[in-house]
């Protein structure tokens, strides 16, 4: 089955083919067109903009993935696109180009959820595939949230964050140390410098982090996000705070202040929060598999940590390559392909939607 998707729920117009045959997906082509350059002028995304910058890329980035294929629109056996959650005005366009691409060609249509999506991603490339019911957590700038997957189209919700999401508390906080949007990256490589300066080692274990002198230097103390009432939620919020509060003591104070231990022992709490909620996860639902997607799915410090939760636990971790955690089409096919077997067609009534669909 050949299978044309489309992305466009916040700042990246995306299109990919991807194939299922057999038991295993493969990616044929996978485009995508980003507005990181346009919303770094303004540190975050503009939602208007990125809504017109979609209808100017989504025709050319479609048949540019087709192109990359070498596959037409007669070879397509589907039509997936993402319907929420997102921007409404970006998903709009990507609803109405998908609706009418899909019934000018005969070609059925299925509505994907993103953040299936995402979680989706971890499917690209592996064999064999985790196998339901599994424990999957969504990391982005819009979602800190455990899934608990009973078959590839049935999820629900078993954490949350309450308020900030693990991405989006990154983009805050590297803003004011001068991080550009997005942070993520700059923020992973500015820790990795700190927990160096802080252990002498690189690569070193966070084990080894918080033994250190920099760790214990109570003029850097922040709090876990990680709630501490028997839920597997999260609050990131009291986080951001407690470091925008610590970055103004140190700014009214003229104390010195470095940013590579900062970053590092924000990271520390953010990836050690979400390793503790992970563990405590996989202690109520016993699953074989563990599913972490997502943008921060790529910060090397939560994959490495995650890796040993799971080693830990016995179990299987799936993470998308770095490639496929950001937004982009392939994953949005590869969710496709499972709503379609599920009988979850669309017709031209779509509509697109802000809001999450997994509850």
């Amino acid at each position: 089955m050949n299978i044309l998707a489309i992305e466009s729920s916040c700042d990246e117009t995306a299109a990919s083919v991807i194939r299922r045959e057999g038991d295993a997906f493969s990616v044929l082509s996978s485009i995508v067109a980003s507005q990181i350059e346009t919303h770094r002028l303004y540190g975050g995304v503009v939602p208007e903009i990125a809504s017109r910058a979609h209808v100017e890329a989504v025709s050319a980035v479609t048949y540019e993935a087709m192109e990359k294929a070498s596959l037409s629109l007669s070879d397509m056996d589907l039509v997936a696109v993402t319907a929420q959650p997102g921007l409404i005005g970006a998903l709009l366009v990507g609803v109405n180009f998908a609706k009418s691409l899909a019934a000018a060609n005969h070609i059925p249509l299925v509505a994907v959820d993103h953040i299936k999506g995402h979680i989706a991603a971890a499917y690209l490339g592996e064999k064999p595939l985790p196998e339901p019911p599994f424990l999957a957590m969504a990391l982005s700038g819009g979602h800190t949230a455990f899934y608990l997957v009973e078959s590839y189209t049935d999820f629900s919700v078993v954490g949350t964050t309450r308020d900030d999401a693990i991405g989006e508390s990154f983009d805050k906080i590297g803003r004011l140390i001068g991080i550009p949007y997005p942070a993520g990256a700059g923020f992973d490589r500015l820790a990795a410098e700190g927990f160096l300066s802080a252990t002498g080692k690189e690569n070193a274990p966070l084990s080894l982090y918080k033994k250190s002198a920099a760790y214990k230097d109570k003029t850097m103390h922040l709090p876990s996000p990680a709630l501490a009432d028997g839920s597997l939620d999260f609050s990131f919020s009291g986080l951001k705070t407690a470091a925008i509060n610590l970055l103004h003591r140190f700014e009214q104070s003229g104390e010195d202040f470095d940013r590579a231990l900062f970053a590092a022992r924000y990271t520390y709490e953010a990836v050690e929060a979400v390793a503790k909620k992970t563990e405590e996860a996989l202690a109520r639902h016993r699953v074989k598999h563990l599913v972490m997607a997502g943008g921060v799915a790529a910060n090397s410090h939560l994959r490495k940590r995650i890796a040993e939760v799971a080693k830990k636990a016995g179990i299987a971790l799936h993470i998308p390559s770095l490639s496929l955690c950001g937004d982009n089409a392939a994953m949005i096919g590869a969710q496709g392909y499972y709503e379609y077997l599920a009988g979850h067609t669309a017709d031209s009534s779509l509509n697109a939607s802000a809001a999450d669909s997994i509850v």
